[in-house]
């Protein structure tokens, strides 16, 4: 935990903080923190800024905060992602927040179990606590939009009214082009599932704009995936001076 996340209910007062739980536990044992400790800490969608330890007791802490700074720039990157195996959701949704993705489109896909969308890892809680996750991690305060679009075919023809000006990169096995770097416009990503997107599937993403792009000749998991493309098309633009708000 590099940011401890505050919540609006955690506040006393104006800058006096009472934590419990999970952020309390990692405070006292992971940090070790003694009082008149100072940690770094931010509110939920706003400022970061310092904690400085009050009081410890058995189940809660207290401190003092003062918050100056603007949480991170997003990153212009909007990420379609086939509905993954519900044990890999937990890693890939904290690891694309901690990238800074604030826009994440949960989709169905031929090669996508039905079950999987039965499993409570898609719950509105554990979506959100995956993304604090994330953010804890990369010390930013800003929540994403993650939605759910169980019809593969609807969500996809209301995506083609809103490419303007983006690159539409598919992650997909056995295409010769391979991903632009250093890209300086905003992205939007779409990866498939184990196997990748089906024909019929590729097709309709073409027809609205989307290239096709490989990774390469090996197999990677979808967490892994994402990082490498993320990688190679924000190498420009995750730089302050190029970074792009939305």
């Amino acid at each position: 935990m590099n940011l401890v996340l505050l919540e609006p209910a955690d506040f006393l007062n104006g800058d006096h903080v009472r934590l419990h739980g999970r952020r309390a536990r990692h405070v006292k044992e992971i940090h070790r923190a003694t009082i008149g400790r100072e940690l770094r800490v931010g509110v939920i969608n706003g400022k970061i800024g310092f904690g400085r330890v009050l009081q410890i007791d058995e189940n809660a802490l207290e401190l003092t905060v003062r918050l100056q700074s603007d949480p991170l720039p997003p990153l212009p990157l909007h990420l379609i992602l086939a509905l993954p195996r519900p044990k890999v959701l937990n890693r890939t949704i904290a690891a694309a927040v901690s990238m800074g993705i604030k826009q994440i489109d949960l989709i169905n896909a031929w090669r996508v179990e039905k079950a999987y969308w039965g499993s409570p890892r898609l719950s509105q809680e554990n979506l959100r606590l995956q993304s604090i996750l994330g953010l804890e991690q990369a010390g930013d305060t800003t929540l994403p939009i993650i939605r759910l679009h169980k019809l593969f075919g609807r969500f996809v023809r209301k995506e083609s009214l809103e490419l303007a000006g983006k690159l539409a990169v598919l992650a997909h096995p056995g295409t010769e082009a391979t991903a632009p770097s250093s890209v300086t416009k905003p992205v939007v990503l779409a990866i498939g599932p184990e196997g990748g997107f089906i024909d019929r599937e590729v097709n309709t993403f073409r027809d609205i704009g989307f290239t096709e792009v490989n990774l390469g000749p090996r197999i990677l998991r979808v967490e892994t995936a994402l990082a490498f493309l993320v990688g190679r098309l924000s190498d420009r633009f995750q730089r302050p001076e190029d970074s792009i708000r939305s």
